[in-house]
């Protein structure tokens, strides 16, 4: 059974989903979900240890070796991402039963379990594919269910928001899509692997050229990289809030990894940075993706609208790393990768909680939050320091470790805005401090503590925020590992 583990890793929720239509009751639902989700958690631990003890996992879809076949190819840096999408979701999963039950229809409560596993299938098979259309087909898949899970809301703006998405990833799978057709066109193949090798014998190849610029920008759109973001805000604001907690942990990052694949592992790192501007072009938009986004912020009144132009700037601190071309920009950003997950996992199951008790998030619901919800609030304080990038919390590690990419590298004068970034983040997360704990609540307003159901998960990603910071050694050793193989070092 261990030798077929890449392949349960996306046939298990793949196959669960259409299972979940003979499931009527949603507490069974419920249920086989999170059993499905903490499964597959379970698979990607064991591949993370396999590949940390023996090496690179391959499995030939088949029996059919590549590049006649398609191949699952697991290796330290899709066995780290893996193990941070399936935790997360399965995190995110135990919170949900009654935040859905109170945002979601209970008409369509059927249709957010099927496609909540549709989406993790898509996410799972993007990373566990060596197969460039592959990771087409299940970018389309992992999209088409996220169309439909941010719609399932009871806010109408949620049906536009899922339009605006629909329409802005369609134009990005299709740059994806030209720019594979572009690639084996001129070279034949569509493995990973094979890919890397063909490619060097074709590179001035003006189709070389076109394929890359078209897949660069439609997987930077996916990704939200400014200013290609504007998906982002609304698709977070109006979506269930367990929606957005799963999709602000998981989608983009999923992303990033396929920006990082291709970069290292297709095109070749000398093509990639060297032929092009790209360095040049990420560090700028990178830079002003975080000024822009986080000024943006301060002035938002919906609370899960502030927070996604923070994930819009905490972009820009990845990008920012990956823009260095250093081995250690790469794991500052792989390291900022697994981090902004834990902020952002906790931080919005904690406005799940918010919701639930409260019906909206907004600025004046806030008011006097901190007497009333203070283990809620708490959470979401607890996750801002963490954006902020204060000591003793994830968000310090990985922009300490940014900033020590910058200084290995020489661009000292970026440290400053990477300093700043910082501060304008105290200024909307103190908006939120001041309105919960210096403002007077509306005297017929009566808020209770947030279900425990909701609370229990939030305050594991918290403590993660926080074990994380203080002990990152996992973390710093998986991405270490993970870093060493993109460049081509042995461990």
């Amino acid at each position: 059974m261990s030798a077929h583990l890449p392949i349960l890793q996306v046939i298990l929720p793949l196959l669960a989903a259409p299972t979940c239509l003979l499931l009527g009751r949603t507490q069974l639902l419920w249920m086989f979900t999170c059993g499905v989700s903490a499964l597959c958690a379970v698979i990607s631990f064991q591949l993370l240890h396999t590949v940390h003890t023996s090496g690179d996992i391959i499995y030939s879809l088949g029996g059919w070796s590549a590049p006649v076949g398609i191949e699952y190819r697991i290796d330290s840096l899709n066995a780290f991402v893996l193990l941070l999408v399936t935790s997360l979701s399965t995190v995110v999963l135990c919170a949900a039963k009654q935040s859905i039950a109170k945002e979601v229809p209970e008409s369509r409560q059927l249709y957010f379990y099927v496609a909540f596993l549709l989406c993790l299938a898509g996410l799972l098979g993007i990373l566990c594919t060596g197969d460039a259309f592959n990771v087409f087909v299940f970018l389309e898949i992992s999209s088409l269910s996220t169309y439909t899970l941010i719609a399932l809301g009871r806010d109408r703006r949620a049906l536009w928001a899922s339009y605006q998405y629909l329409i802005m990833g369609t134009i990005g799978a299709t740059f994806i899509l030209i720019g594979i057709g572009l690639l084996y066109m001129i070279t034949g193949t569509l493995n990973m692997r094979d890919l890397a090798q063909r490619l060097p014998d074709v590179e001035q190849a003006h189709t070389l050229y076109t394929g890359f610029a078209f897949f660069i920008v439609g997987v930077c759109l996916k990704l939200a990289l400014f200013p290609l973001h504007l998906w982002l805000p609304n698709a977070y604001a109006y979506a269930p809030s367990i929606v957005t907690a799963f999709l602000a942990a998981t989608a983009t990052k999923v992303a990033v990894y396929v920006l990082i694949r291709f970069i290292f592992n297709v095109f070749g790192f000398d093509f990639s940075l060297s032929q092009f501007p790209l360095p040049q072009i990420w560090l700028a938009l990178g830079i002003i993706g975080v000024f822009a986004a986080s000024i943006v912020a301060m002035s938002q009144h919906n609370i899960k609208r502030l927070f996604a132009f923070s994930s819009v700037a905490q972009i820009g601190y990845i990008i920012m790393g990956l823009s260095l071309g250093t081995a250690a920009g790469v794991q500052a950003a792989l390291l900022h990768v697994f981090n902004h997950a834990l902020m952002k996992g906790a931080i919005f199951l904690a406005i799940a909680g918010l919701c639930y008790r409260l019906g909206a998030a907004t600025m004046n619901e806030f008011k006097g939050l901190g007497k009333q919800m203070p283990w809620t609030m708490a959470a979401i304080v607890a996750g801002g320091l963490s954006l902020i990038g204060v000591p003793l919390t994830v968000g310090f590690i990985s922009k300490w470790y940014l900033v020590l990419a910058f200084i290995e590298k020489g661009w000292w004068m970026i440290v400053p805005f990477i300093v700043i970034g910082s501060l304008l983040a105290v200024v909307y997360v103190w908006r939120l401090v001041e309105c919960a704990y210096f403002q007077e609540a509306d005297s017929k307003r009566e808020a209770g503590e947030a279900p425990l159901s909701i609370l229990l998960p939030t305050w594991i990603l918290v403590f993660a925020n926080i074990y994380f910071g203080v002990q990152p050694q996992f973390t710093v050793h998986a991405t270490s590992i993970a870093t060493l193989g993109l460049f081509g070092a042995t461990p």
